[in-house]
């Protein structure tokens, strides 16, 4: 069993103002290829931001980037390559390692290497909102060395709607009393994602089925 417990605003305001003063770096670098916004989503959004009191990983941000290339100048791969090596060239002056380069995401960390630990780490997703209400991210294939958009899957949206009819009603401490006790019961291994999805849809079936 784990030792998860929520994080509070105050305990990390320090540490995503810095990481908002590299993303400036980084959106400064790249100005020369192409503009992008951000969005911290995810746990910052919705006040969960969680840390594992037992191990030695620390809690994480997650942030979508919106890259302005509307005449599609820039293939995914020479998106995600850019980023990358913007976020190398300024990681080390606020204390970040190299950037890592994952399926969905580009993960930055803050590490203790004294004593073994993380103490934070951010995910960037690259993605794109389509007229049509869809939205798309950069997708990296690890075994073929490819990158491509892919549309988000079906249940990404039928989320969202969940969420806001639970909010709606006024049932969002269940959802955070729930999902910290998956978290601490999460002998599987399961993504942080995926056990948020199970929160949602278990309370929605419990009070609107």
């Amino acid at each position: 069993m784990s030792d998860f417990r929520y994080v509070t605003k105050a305990e990390y305001a320090d540490a995503k103002e810095g990481l908002e003063r590299l993303i400036h770096a980084v959106q400064n670098e790249v100005r020369e290829d192409f503009t992008f916004q951000y969005k911290f989503i995810g746990s910052v959004a919705r006040n969960m931001v969680t840390m594992d009191c037992s191990s030695n990983v620390g809690y994480d941000f997650d942030v979508n980037i919106y890259v302005n290339d509307d005449d599609e100048n820039y293939s995914a791969k020479e998106i995600r390559n850019i980023l990358r090596k913007a976020f190398d060239k300024f990681n080390r002056q606020f204390q970040y390692d190299y950037t890592e380069d994952s399926t969905r995401v580009l993960t930055i960390k803050v590490k203790d290497r004294q004593n073994s630990k993380i103490l934070h780490s951010a995910d960037f997703a690259v993605v794109y909102d389509c007229d049509d209400g869809r939205q798309q991210y950069i997708h990296y294939n690890k075994n073929q060395n490819s990158y491509e958009w892919q549309y988000q899957p079906k249940g990404y949206y039928e989320l969202s709607e969940r969420v806001d009819l639970i909010k709606q009603y006024r049932l969002w401490q269940e959802v955070r009393n729930l999902y910290i006790e998956k978290k601490n019961h999460n002998l599987a291994g399961k993504k942080s994602r995926a056990l948020f999805a199970e929160t949602i849809n278990e309370i929605y079936q419990q009070n609107f089925k």
